[in-house]
């Protein structure tokens, strides 16, 4: 398979640039049983079977995108965190005085080697400098002088990264609107937009007609946006991201009798992939992070809820309640999605990771759908329209 496989035409005018007024009030595509139907996401909780379990990735976007001005009226040294250094997403929100991160440097020539500050009023500093090359970012020695957290001093000093699709800088509203209402675990560089579209109106729905819900993590990092590379699919490294594998999320999953759906590419990944590393504990292999092309290689008879008890068994006899790891998994066509029934998604961007992702889950179908989203209006991307699509 090629890149190529996976383009579509995507016109710039049905980008999304804004969120809509009201985030429910988007529209919600329907596909199953090869057939296409439209509807509001307000109507979600009527239109799913009886008794679902939604999964929901509750990270939260963190401030990442810093400026640090060395002269009034020039242009500012931009630097992007993208992920922590050596350690845990976690830890490294959570470092107080110092932290080292891994950054994307904006006019990096204007840098020299001496170290760059931020002041943030009533005395805070935030101070950069500069360490090794690492591909194609730094890493950066954060340290600040206060015993804040540096999500927190991020809080204070960043600003929310969009995506680069947008070509725009973020605005008041974006502060709270490219968040989801459940977020909570500070780590991400990008929403998992998937739960954009949710409410307290559409979670007291979904309660009233019977379903269910929990919470998985995986921080998303910058390479969700990184289109595949030319020629064969295979040939792209897939981008690494940290989830979070508890007892907790294990014990829902587990004792849920229903149909699952995911709410968003990103929980998707998860579920996966702690699957596979449940297969790879129940052969009596170590827990550890999960390689790009490792799920084609591990034994697939295994059932989700044997690879998932596997997990909980070995958690509970580590005495550990949760336990960070990264995953490299990507989901393409020929995969065979075990976790749930079904996604809730957006529409994502031509020839990228995510659009594999679905079609892994509706085979080529997803170009019929595709086609009728923008003969339809949808809107696209972060700030787009959404689509409940079944497995099938």
């Amino acid at each position: 398979m090629q890149k190529s496989d996976f383009e579509y035409h995507l016109p710039e005018h049905r980008i999304a640039k804004h969120p809509l007024e009201q985030r429910d009030a988007s529209k919600l595509l329907v596909h199953r049983n090869r057939t296409t139907t439209d509807h509001l996401f307000s109507e979600l909780s009527e239109l799913l079977p009886e008794n679902s379990q939604l999964i929901f990735n509750n990270t939260r976007v963190v401030k990442a995108r810093l400026h640090f001005i060395k002269t009034n009226g020039a242009k500012p040294i931009e630097v992007f965190c993208l992920g922590p250094h050596e350690m845990s997403v976690e830890e490294s929100m959570n470092a107080k005085s110092s932290v080292p991160f891994e950054c994307l440097v904006g006019n990096l020539k204007r840098w020299k080697d001496h170290a760059l500050h931020l002041e943030l009023g009533n005395g805070l500093v935030l101070t950069a400098e500069k360490g090794m090359r690492r591909g194609h970012a730094f890493v950066i020695h954060f340290s600040w002088n206060s015993t804040q957290t540096f999500s927190s001093v991020l809080e204070i000093a960043g600003k929310i990264p969009l995506p680069p699709y947008m070509n725009r800088e973020a605005e008041n509203e974006d502060i709270a609107r490219y968040q989801t209402v459940y977020a909570a675990s500070n780590g991400s560089v990008a929403a998992p937009t998937a739960g954009l579209h949710f409410t307290t109106s559409v979670f007291d729905q979904l309660k009233a007609n019977n379903h269910h819900w929990f919470e998985v993590t995986l921080h998303v990092g910058a390479g969700t946006f990184k289109p595949l590379d030319e020629g064969t699919i295979e040939g792209h490294e897939m981008h690494s991201e940290e989830l979070l594998l508890s007892r907790e999320w294990l014990q829902q999953y587990l004792n849920h009798d229903g149909p699952r759906f995911a709410v968003g590419t990103t929980s998707l990944r998860t579920l996966e992939s702690c699957y596979w590393v449940g297969v790879k504990i129940s052969q009596g292999l170590p827990l550890e992070n999960l390689g790009q092309f490792e799920a084609y290689e591990l034994d697939a008879s295994v059932t989700t809820e044997q690879a998932f008890q596997s997990l909980l068994d070995h958690l509970l006899k580590q005495g550990i309640e949760s336990i960070a790891l990264k995953t490299q998994l990507m989901i393409k066509p020929g995969y065979q999605i075990k976790s749930v029934q079904g996604i809730i998604t957006n529409f994502h961007q031509p020839g990228s990771t995510l659009l594999l992702l679905v079609s892994a889950g509706i085979g080529k179908r997803w170009k019929e759908v595709y086609h009728h989203a923008l003969e339809s209006d949808y809107r696209f991307l972060s700030y787009g329209d959404s689509s409940l699509l079944y497995f099938e």
